[in-house]
């Protein structure tokens, strides 16, 4: 098991910036995907973007261009870069780490809220 903790969220106007993070307890050096899902009132949890330990990235189609996911296995941190954030954007951003089907664990969530 791994324990996650996400910070970085907030409230941030449209077109607005926000970078999230996630410390992992332990090496994620050995974990093959460490992912980012958000899950906004009423829906369910969806993937936004996840990246695999070889580097291999992977976007949700609605946060193409706009988010950058990244990882330093050094520091035991995934980070989640967002840009030009719209309010279709606010929901709550877990963490996850995965190999295959084998989930290590999840953050508790933060909350990014995107508001004029």
């Amino acid at each position: 098991q791994v324990q996650l903790v996400e910070s970085g969220g907030g409230l941030v106007q449209p077109g607005g910036s926000l970078r999230l993070s996630c410390a992992a307890s332990r090496t994620i050096f050995s974990i093959n995907t460490m992912g980012w899902y958000r899950q906004a009132p009423g829906k369910q949890r969806d993937l936004v973007a996840s990246i695999t330990s070889g580097g291999s990235t992977t976007y949700a189609e609605s946060v193409k261009g706009r988010f950058t996911i990244s990882r330093d296995n050094a520091k035991n941190t995934v980070y989640l870069q967002m840009n030009s954030l719209k309010p279709e954007d606010t929901a709550v951003y877990y963490c996850n780490a995965r190999s295959g089907s084998f989930t290590y664990g999840w953050g508790q969530g933060t909350q990014v809220t995107v508001s004029s």
